[in-house]
């Protein structure tokens, strides 16, 4: 992806989400030059991978699989010091998130406002591929069994909990707009916690033709000394 249009994603997401009423941190508008006035009071903002996180998930095509998140809240593996993450989520019509469990997360999607969210869902089989037998989920504290490939529609206010090992991918279904999605779950591990189906690269691979608005997590390392 191009740094000028993950910028710009950047915008339209805060556009949307103050629409929304949904209100980030201050820190999701620091600029590289206020990020290096920090120093270790930051230190949980970059171990625990806070903040903005857009991917095409190494495939080029965002508009049709790429996903906007931003990691609000995280714990750190190592310490366990919090054992919970939120995050709030952004996708759009005709765009999915691909395949992919979890191997120790498990979470709350929920739909917090725009239109409605599809999410299909799968057991996994022994060597990783999508089982033919039913699956187990709980919508808002419901319990439901959906076949195989079951396809669960969400609207605003509604969610679904998913354990770890369940296959699942989402979308805004087709006429009904974007959706901005909640997650909550137990601590998240981007770098090592996801498992897809198919060979894709969990974060976007950058050509940086123009200076970062707003710094990505997987920017850290890169932009900053802390």
């Amino acid at each position: 992806m191009k740094r000028s249009e993950i910028n710009s994603l950047m915008l339209d997401a805060i556009d949307f989400l103050n629409e929304n009423k949904f209100y980030l941190p201050k820190f999701a508008y620091w600029k590289i030059g206020d990020w290096k006035k920090k120093g270790e009071e930051v230190k949980e903002i970059i171990d625990c991978q806070l903040g903005w996180d857009i991917s095409d998930f190494g495939k080029g095509i965002f508009h049709e699989f790429g996903l906007i998140l931003f990691t609000i809240r995280n714990g750190d593996l190592k310490t366990l010091t919090k054992n919970y993450c939120e995050k709030v989520m952004i996708v759009d019509e005709g765009q999915t998130t691909p395949m992919h469990y979890h191997f120790k997360k498990q979470e709350d999607i929920i739909n917090r406002a725009g239109g409605s969210l599809n999410v299909q869902v799968y057991n996994k089989t022994e060597d990783d591929q999508l089982a033919d037998t039913p699956v187990s989920v709980v919508i808002d504290g419901i319990k439901k069994t959906v076949k195989a490939g079951g396809v669960i529609c969400l609207s605003p206010g509604e969610s679904i909990y998913l354990p770890s090992y369940i296959y699942h991918t989402f979308w805004a279904k087709k006429g009904t707009g974007k959706v901005l999605i909640g997650e909550v779950s137990s601590v998240n591990d981007d770098r090592f916690d996801n498992y897809f189906l198919k060979n894709v690269g969990r974060f976007a691979e950058i050509e940086e033709d123009e200076e970062p608005l707003y710094l990505l997590c997987s920017d850290y390392e890169k932009y900053l000394n802390i």
